[in-house]
C-alpha cells in the first residue's frame, strides 16, 4: 500500500513529500494532508494523487469508463489485497484473464490507474508463475507485460520474463 503509493506519486512527477503512515492490522495507508485530517486507503489516496497531479483521465473520461476504473480499482483492494491462499490468487488470474480477453487494458484501451495498482498488487504474483502457469493465463502475462513496459511504471520492480515463443507445439 504505502510503498505503492510512492512509486505511483514517482510516476504521476509529483514532488515527494507527502507523509505516509499505515493503520492497523491490515496496514491501510493513510495520507497525511497538510490541511485538515488525512486520507485513508490506497483507493482514496491514489485518486487524490492521480487529481493533483492533473492527470484525471487516468480515472476514465467517460461514466463508462470511470464506473469500470472505481469497479477495479475495489477489485483489486477487497479481492488481491485480501487473497493470500493459491485459491484466490488462482481465481483472481482468471478472472482477469476472462476480462483481458478481448481488451489491451482493464477498462478498455485506456490506460488508467487500475492498471497501474492492478499491476503493483499482481507484481508479487506474476514473478513467482512458472512459465505453464504464464502460458494458462495468457491474456493475464499479455496484459501485465504490457504495463510493465509502460513509462514509468515498473521502476525498481523485477522485471517479469514473459516467453514470446511457444515451448510446446502440438506437431509431433
Amino acid at each position: 500500500g504505502v510503498e505503492e503509493l510512492a512509486l505511483l506519486e514517482k510516476l504521476l512527477g509529483l514532488p515527494r513529500g507527502d507523509k505516509y503512515g499505515a493503520q492497523g492490522e491490515r496496514k491501510v495507508p493513510v495520507l497525511q494532508t497538510n490541511n485538515g485530517p488525512g486520507l485513508t486507503g490506497l483507493m482514496t489516496i491514489a485518486a487524490h494523487l492521480v487529481k493533483r497531479a492533473k492527470k484525471d483521465q487516468l480515472l476514465g473520461s467517460t461514466a463508462e469508463e470511470k464506473a469500470v476504473v472505481q469497479q477495479w480499482l475495489e477489485y483489486r483492494v477487497t479481492r488481491v489485497d485480501g487473497g493470500s491462499s493459491k485459491e484466490d490468487t488462482r481465481i483472481i488470474l482468471k478472472d482477469l484473464n476472462v476480462h483481458l480477453e478481448d481488451k489491451v487494458y482493464l477498462a478498455g484501451n485506456i490506460f488508467t490507474l487500475a492498471d497501474i495498482l492492478m499491476y503493483y498488487g499482481l507484481h508479487h504474483v506474476m514473478v513467482d508463475l512458472t512459465v505453464q502457469e504464464k502460458e494458462k493465463y495468457l491474456n493475464v502475462s499479455r496484459w501485465f507485460n504490457h504495463i510493465q513496459h509502460y513509462p514509468g511504471v515498473r521502476q525498481h520492480l523485477s522485471h517479469v520474463v514473459f516467453l514470446k515463443n511457444r515451448l510446446y507445439t502440438n506437431a509431433h
